[in-house]
């Protein structure tokens, strides 16, 4: 498997990735990722900025994510809890995974790059956030060793559960 930078002619698959998350949190009653968010522009803003990235199986794209190291606006105020490190960190947005492909391990996959990515970087922690109903992210989350550190609020004021792992 590869993992590498987002291009701009993978913003097709990319969104092809985001669009059946979208259906499933849909079809799960899970109100994340609706109201066309994300959508191309983010998608192409992510690799402008150099946050894409796609993971690689036989060629093929199976999953994206958004890896930000510039710190991240709503995880400056965190309610009944607290962040776990006061250190610079790496911030996790946007990960999806080819529906067909669920249950093979591919985001954990991707966290491990990221980690990877992280320790090359010398950054020890890493932040990611997520919708209170989206279970399935929580498991693998907290599965990848992420601890559960208080809920923070979005700009348009969604409320999600935070996380952090300190490697």
């Amino acid at each position: 498997m590869e993992f590498r930078r987002a291009v701009k002619s993978d913003i097709d698959r990319i969104m092809n990735i985001i669009k059946q998350a979208q259906d499933y949190f849909k079809e799960q009653g899970i109100n994340q990722w609706q109201n066309n968010y994300p959508n191309p522009d983010t998608i192409n803003k992510d690799i402008e900025k150099g946050y894409g990235y796609v993971l690689l199986k036989e060629g093929e794209i199976v999953g994206t994510v958004a890896v930000s190291f510039d710190g991240e606006r709503t995880y400056d105020r965190i309610y009944d809890g607290k962040w776990i490190g006061n250190i610079d960190y790496a911030v996790i947005h946007r990960m999806a995974i080819d529906s067909n492909l669920r249950g093979q391990g591919l985001a954990s996959v991707i966290i491990d790059n990221i980690e990877r990515m992280c320790l090359a970087k010398d950054i020890h922690s890493i932040r990611i956030d997520t919708h209170e109903d989206n279970k399935s992210m929580q498991r693998l989350i907290e599965k990848n060793g992420f601890k559960y550190c208080g809920i923070i609020y979005l700009d348009d004021n969604s409320k999600r559960l935070a996380y952090e792992k300190l490697i």
